[in-house]
């Protein structure tokens, strides 16, 4: 069965069971104007790593702005609308030698542009709850995930459906072929060819949910993931939560993402799969978390299916995803709200890997220390205003990877324009 069946066939797929529907969104359309929403985000983003072995640091600084319009759906049995894009990032301090590419891409001579800018839009139908849209979008699924973790977003081209027919039952197919990384204004400089998505989660009651997704980004991997989030609420103030988590990829022979990790390019596979605990009670939470690495090659990701396709447990700074790596977590998390400052968070984590094989080394090791603290304000003519503040200190082996201490701030408000 070619992609183009597969996907023919995943539609139909997902417009099965509207009899068993919740109420019908598009029923309930106000209309293209109506319903329609615009903001303006202003992101200011600074950037710092400091790497402890000579190499130069990165340290960029910039102000991005990101509009987004989505209109409402005409009214009728098929509803049509439109959701479009915006993006501007202006450099106010990098230059050549320490700039980050993530944030801004570089001219002939090496230099970070002084401002970069992108548009995008995309059509979109529904039909009782399913939507079909098709142009330039941020995804956002376990197997196909944009980047929003700098100063601008990464963005996809390509179709995707979203069925919401049965109550707690959300499926998803799409095909994409074209890539907008962040920090680079071209619509698809990576030049993916395709990668064709088809999956689902399901809410079985309030307190457990599931989920499977396939991908297949051609030339490069096929991947399966799925999820168990089961939740165990003890009284108002305490809960238990287990989260589990794994993919299953098969890299195609010869891709460059499983010589990246280790493979040899000749039927490579790999295994990931993370176990946390979360125990909450009142204002504090404290996690520990297990994930393993099996296979070939370590876990590949952002080869043309997104920077945050990589739902484990312990990925931070490092992701902890290399050859054969076995990796621990303990971390802390504590809502300041229960101390009378709400919109305080504050997050801390200890991550060590082992058994890593890089090199001729089969027990290499990788450990970082993460802190965060976060505050949005509640009210008031700022409210929404939030400050990021995060900081990595990481240490491996020679072989693994760079010593480093890197240092995230970020500062944003929504604007609501409409």
């Amino acid at each position: 069965m070619n992609n183009r069946t597969r996907i023919a066939a995943a539609c139909a797929f997902l417009s099965v069971g509207t009899q068993y529907a919740i109420a019908s969104e598009q029923s309930e359309s106000k209309g293209f104007v109506e319903d329609a929403n615009a903001t303006l985000l202003l992101r200011n983003a600074y950037f710092n790593r400091d790497f402890k072995d000579g190499a130069n640091d990165a340290k960029t600084w910039g102000q991005g702005f990101i509009g987004t319009f989505e209109s409402g759906f005409t009214q009728g049995t098929i509803g049509f609308g439109v959701d479009a894009f915006g993006l501007l990032g202006v450099k106010l301090d990098s230059g050549r030698g320490r700039n980050y590419a993530a944030f801004f891409d570089t001219d002939s001579e090496g230099r970070p542009v002084d401002d970069l800018s992108q548009a995008g839009a995309a059509v979109k139908l529904r039909f009782s709850n399913t939507v079909i849209k098709y142009g330039n979008q941020f995804p956002s699924l376990p197997v196909l995930a944009y980047d929003d973790s700098r100063l601008l977003p990464q963005s996809f081209t390509g179709t995707l459906v979203t069925s919401k027919e049965i109550e707690g039952l959300e499926l998803n197919a799409g095909r994409f072929t074209g890539d907008s990384p962040m920090g680079d204004p071209a619509r698809d400089p990576n030049r993916l060819k395709s990668i064709d998505v088809l999956g689902g989660s399901y809410a079985v009651s309030d307190d457990l949910s599931v989920s499977l997704y396939h991908s297949d980004v051609e030339d490069m991997f096929e991947k399966y993931y799925a999820n168990v989030n089961y939740n165990i609420p003890f009284s108002d103030l305490q809960a238990l939560n287990f989260d589990f988590n794994i993919y299953r990829t098969k890299y195609d022979d010869g891709s460059v993402a499983a010589l990246a990790m280790g493979g040899d390019g000749q039927d490579d596979r790999n295994t990931i799969w993370s176990l946390a605990a979360k125990y909450s009670v009142g204002a504090h939470a404290f996690i520990l978390a297990h994930q393993r690495n099996t296979g070939d090659a370590g876990y590949a990701y952002d080869f043309g299916d997104g920077g945050s396709t990589i739902y484990v447990a312990n990925s931070y700074y490092a992701d902890f995803n290399l050859k054969d790596e076995r990796s621990w977590q303990a971390s802390y998390e504590l809502d300041f709200a229960t101390y009378g400052v709400p919109g305080l968070s504050y997050k801390f984590a200890y991550v060590r890997g082992s058994n890593i094989s890089v090199a001729g080394d089969d027990n290499a090791t990788e450990r970082e220390i993460f802190n965060q603290f976060k505050y949005v304000v509640q009210e008031g003519p700022a409210k929404d205003l939030s400050f990021k503040l995060r900081n990595s200190i990481y240490r491996a082996d020679n072989d693994v990877g760079p010593d480093l201490n890197e240092v995230r701030a970020f500062i944003e408000y929504p604007l609501s324009i409409l």
